[in-house]
Formats: structure tokens, sequence, C-alpha cells
């Protein structure tokens, strides 16, 4: 939108009114602010919910993997050949053979119920999402026939127990005697204390050789699924459908959309929910725009019709409302895509000062999962914000614009 000198004049004078319209310029204000909010709470919002599925997938993926292969009855015996086929199937980074069985854990009295996981020691010590945090101990300590375990923090708190602390885990399928089955209780020394970052994980994952899991279990040289890596998680049933193929009658494949289906989709549905209904809020902050701006043209109609009278055009005038208008939207956005991202930058500051006010925990880890609030901002989205932002603001200025450059100005001096 070009502008000549006298419009580019008038225009800076309608957006800095004198000491007599500080009326105007108050709602103009207003009209800003609300725009201001309107960004910052979508970008905030937007930004922590891609934050949530981003981690929650980097936490749920880099321990689980993008998919598993599972074997009928839980077990599988010719897991070797298995690997062998996973690794040689195009697209598939990686074949982790692991065993994984809820058991009872025992320490001083206390009892919890947790995931038993045995892995092979170098994948153990391979796996980022157990080492990104070892809050104690070393990953390192755990070897076959060592007797060390590696446990969730969550977990250590609820057990009380530390590194060095001898844990037992109990088997219920234990030996069978003439007496029934006899549950397998074993101890173990725990070796290191990890935090994963989900709840649910931290609070119940108690990691071993699989070797030592296996003679826990007593199931020989059987495992019980294969953990896969593909090159795309989104096009991990794809990649996978050749390997499910081959080994479809003896173990099934489940992708980590199959096995985390209703968390990600719920979080899908209320990202979308609240995309539209914060994007309402920017639409009712560009309303104050409009207000303003037929106000300001009736402040000023008899200006208006001066300036008509002394040669300025309907496109002119046109041109100045319409950039008054654009303006006050240009600057709101601005102000609220820096106010979103100081404020996504101090989260967990301004979470812990409003606990601090209200004297509650508003980020419970056993409710929200994760153990921090977490923000991820899409580059595409703020730009789409961004964009929402100033076609409303344009949009809320044609109106006006129109009825000041539709001004009479016979009808407005005629009585000067």
């Amino acid at each position: 939108m070009f502008l000549s000198r006298y419009e580019r004049m008038i225009a800076q004078r309608y957006l800095l009114p004198g000491k007599g319209e500080a009326f105007i310029f108050l709602v103009a204000g207003i009209s800003l602010a609300a725009v201001m909010l309107g960004v910052a709470a979508l970008v905030i919002v937007m930004s922590v919910m891609n934050g949530f599925r981003a981690e929650l997938f980097d936490k749920i993926v880099g321990l689980n993997g993008h998919a598993v292969i599972q074997g009928y009855g839980g077990q599988l015996r010719d897991w070797r050949a298995i690997v062998a086929d996973a690794r040689a199937t195009p697209g598939v980074t990686s074949a982790t053979p692991m065993i994984e069985q809820p058991m009872m854990s025992t320490f001083n009295g206390r009892v919890e119920a947790v995931l038993m996981r045995g892995m092979r020691v170098g994948d153990l010590r391979a796996n980022k999402a157990i080492n990104s945090k070892v809050l104690s101990g070393s990953i390192t300590n755990l070897s076959p026939g060592s007797g060390n375990i590696a446990i969730g923090s969550r977990l250590a708190e609820a057990l009380g127990a530390r590194v060095g602390s001898q844990v037992s885990l109990l088997n219920p399928q234990g030996q069978a005697t003439p007496f029934g089955t006899v549950p397998r209780i074993v101890s173990y020394t725990v070796a290191a204390v990890f935090e994963i970052g989900v709840y649910d994980f931290d609070k119940s994952y108690v990691m071993m050789p699989i070797e030592d899991a296996q003679t826990l279990l007593l199931a020989g040289d059987s495992i019980g699924m294969i953990e896969l890596d593909t090159v795309d998680a989104d096009r991990v049933h794809i990649i996978l459908a050749p390997l499910a193929a081959k080994i479809g009658t003896r173990a099934a494949i489940s992708d980590w959309r199959t096995m985390n289906s209703q968390l990600f989709e719920a979080l899908e549905v209320e990202r979308i929910a609240m995309f539209t209904v914060l994007s309402i809020i920017i639409l009712v902050a560009v309303f104050n725009i409009l207000s303003s701006l037929i106000m300001l043209v009736r402040a000023k109609t008899r200006d208006i019709a001066i300036l008509r009278t002394m040669g300025a055009t309907r496109g002119g005038l046109l041109r100045i409302f319409m950039t008054v208008g654009t303006v006050i939207g240009v600057l709101g956005m601005l102000a609220g895509l820096a106010l979103g991202f100081v404020f996504l930058y101090f989260r967990q500051s301004v979470v812990a000062f409003i606990q601090l006010v209200t004297g509650q925990n508003l980020w419970d880890p056993q409710i929200r999962f994760l153990t921090e609030l977490p923000s991820k901002s899409n580059p595409v989205e703020i730009a789409v914000i961004a964009a929402m932002a100033l076609v409303f603001s344009f949009l809320a200025t044609l109106y006006p614009a129109f009825k000041a450059a539709n001004t009479d100005p016979v009808q407005v001096l005629r009585y000067e």
C-alpha cells in the first residue's frame, strides 16, 4: 500500500492524536493490546501443545521404539533370526531384543508394582532415553551376573531406595512344587537411578541385563519382544509391511500409533480445539480495531470533508484509514509474538511464581505425564498466526475506510 507524502502525514496524525483526542488514542491502544494478548495466547498455547506432543513422542519412542515385534504367547524363541530379518529390512535402523514383565518390588517393607525390562548391556548403555539423565550411579555398572539394576527416579522415591540399596523383585511365575507354584524372589543392588521425564515410566521401570532377566523369569534363551526403529516414524507401517508379511505366523508387529493411539489422538483433538477457540480471541480483538476506526471517522468527519474540498481523492482517504487500522494490527501482532516468546522462555519461572502465589500445584507429574512444562514453536504455525492477525486487522479497516471515503463534503460543510 503506497501512500503519498500528505497521506502518510495524515495517517501519522491519526495514529498519534493530539491532547484533545486522548479518548481516541486510548481506544486505539486498547485495540493494539487486545491483538497483542490474542496473538500471545495463541503462540503460547500452540507451542506448549506442540511441546507436549514432541516430548511425549521423544520419550515414548525413545524408550519403546517406533514399533515392537511381540511373540505369540509372550515369547520369541527364534528371536535371532527375526532380528536378522528386521535389520535386513530397508528403512529399519535398529532391532533391539528385550524382555518386559510386570512384577512387584519390595524394599524396607514398601511394595511397588514395577515393569522389569531386560536389555543387552550394549543397548542399555546406548539408549539415550535412559542415559540422558542419570541422577546417581552409572549405567555402566550393569553387567550380566553382577546382580545390579537401574530404577526410575519416582520408583526410588516411592521405595525410599538409593544407589547401593538391596531391592527385591518378585516373579509370581516361579518354580512348580507339589504344593503349587512358589513365587521367585531375587534381590538386586541398585546401581543407578535414572529419570526419563515421563512420570509413569520413572515410577515403574526397572532395567537390568537381558541375561539376568532370563534367569529371573526362568525363560531360557527366549525373549519377549524386539524393539524396532525406522528412518521415518510417520511411515513406520509402510516400512515394516514386508517384515510383517515375513514373520506373520510367528509374531505380531505393533507400531507407536497403535500402542499410544488414544493419547496422541486426544492431544491432536485438543490442539485443534485450542487453536479454534483462541483464534476467536484474535477475531474479537480485531473488532476493537473496527470500533476504534469507526469512532475516528465520526470524530474526523469535518476534517475529511475539508480534505475532500482541497482535492483529496476517495482512494487517498481509503488508503489513509486502511493504513491506520493495519498499523495497529501489525504493532499488536509484533508485540504479541514478542510477549509470547518471552513467556515461553521463562515458562518454568512463571509456573513457579503462580504456584507460589496461589499455593496450588499447577504441574503435578502424576497428572501431566511430564515433569516439566514443555514448549516447541512451529515456524509454520507462528507464520499462520501472524498472517491471520494481519488479515483480520486488514479486513476490519475496510468498512470504516469506505465510510470515510464516501463522506459527502457538501452535506458536512453546508452549515459551516
